[in-house]
């Protein structure tokens, strides 16, 4: 089994490389007995140890002894408790995804790969200042029937069966919200309909599959 702060670390440092995230910003975290682990506050990925990577409870709890867990850990808490299926979460602010979110825009079926993210559009969660639970709440609406979204001037989140899943999926919700921005600039583009939507949402199943 491989270790989950070692694969955090790993990613942590990729939300770098890949540019889905500058410095320290974002955030990753993997479930972990009876809560997760998840990456640290305020430091940067490309120092990222190890033994940095902070333990919280499903109830909230850590010791602040071994690490202060990033500001976000209570909508990384409320995932994990209403989203049994979640076992990894990426945060990112990411730029094309963080510029939709900006207009509290969600991304509709402009493209079929939208339903990646288990749906016929990419919702945009409601602006509340970080850290709180009020943002914990309005992405928990935004992610009914989802497994990603936009928060509001602030940037997206994914979730999936393991941290390599929820990375590839805010990798493509990233490259989603770059054709969409694209898409705009030339005119409206056209949508899918629901019915077509439907249809690849069924396939998409087997799509996530492999």
């Amino acid at each position: 089994m491989k270790n989950p702060r070692i694969e955090i670390v790993k990613y942590a440092k990729m939300l770098n490389s890949k540019r889905l995230s500058a410095l320290r910003s974002g955030n990753i975290s993997i479930r972990y007995k009876n809560g997760f682990l998840i990456t640290p506050s305020g430091k940067k990925y490309s120092l990222l140890k190890n033994k940095d990577i902070v333990f919280v409870s499903l109830k909230g709890k850590f010791d602040i002894k071994k690490g202060i867990p990033s500001s976000e850990w209570r909508f990384h808490q409320d995932i994990y408790l209403i989203k049994k299926e979640a076992k990894a979460i990426v945060h990112a602010h990411s730029n094309f995804a963080t510029a939709i979110s900006a207009h509290g825009k969600s991304i509709p079926a402009f493209h079929y790969m939208v339903a990646m993210a288990g749906g016929n559009d990419i919702k945009c969660a409601k602006y509340a200042t970080y850290g709180t639970r009020e943002l914990s709440r309005n992405i928990l609406k935004a992610l009914k029937n989802r497994s990603a979204c936009l928060i509001a001037n602030h940037g997206q989140i994914a979730f999936s069966e393991n941290l390599s899943k929820a990375f590839e999926l805010a990798e493509e919700v990233e490259n989603l919200s770059n054709q969409y921005i694209n898409a705009l600039k030339i005119g409206k583009p056209k949508i899918l309909s629901s019915k077509e939507m439907n249809k690849v949402l069924s396939k998409a199943k087997n799509y996530k599959k492999g």
